[in-house]
């Protein structure tokens, strides 16, 4: 199984889904792929945000191999499933797509937590740092979902 989890600039969200993945994977024994991308291109090549680095080394897990990089269409092709943080990250996707294929691997990531609600996970980018705890809490929570599904073969 191989995730990419999509947000819009790659240094917030979508890097705290990726560890929080990476830790899961640990956790239950599975063997999964697990990448990060931004919709936008704002912030290629850099570290994730400081306060996400915090946030995660708080719970135990290092971003700080990560480099924020923007999706590129053949990602549709190297993964099994791609997980928006919000609808217009979703949009921007579906919007990238070439056919129904590529569309099928699209899912709001909050959905794993609260299915059918399409709920974003909120950009803490110009918040504070309990904006950051919120979110990690979020993502753990939906990436324990997605853990549990993989690791039970759902």
């Amino acid at each position: 199984m191989r995730l990419l989890m999509v947000c819009l600039g790659n240094i917030c969200r979508s890097p705290l889904a990726e560890g929080i993945m990476k830790a899961k994977a640990k956790k239950y024994n599975i063997d999964i792929e697990v990448d990060s991308a931004g919709t936008a291109a704002y912030h290629v090549g850099e570290m994730p945000d400081s306060r996400s680095m915090e946030v995660a080394f708080k719970n135990g897990i290092d971003l700080s191999d990560q480099r924020a990089r923007k999706f590129q269409t053949s990602d549709f092709d190297r993964f099994d499933k791609i997980l928006a943080m919000d609808r217009y990250n979703f949009s921007d996707l579906a919007a990238k797509a070439r056919n129904g294929s590529d569309s099928a691997k699209i899912e709001m990531i909050l959905n794993k937590t609260s299915p059918g609600e399409n709920r974003d996970v909120p950009d803490p980018y110009y918040g504070g740092k309990d904006g950051f705890d919120k979110v990690y809490k979020m993502l753990d929570d939906a990436c324990e979902v997605i853990a549990q599904e993989i690791a039970s073969g759902s």
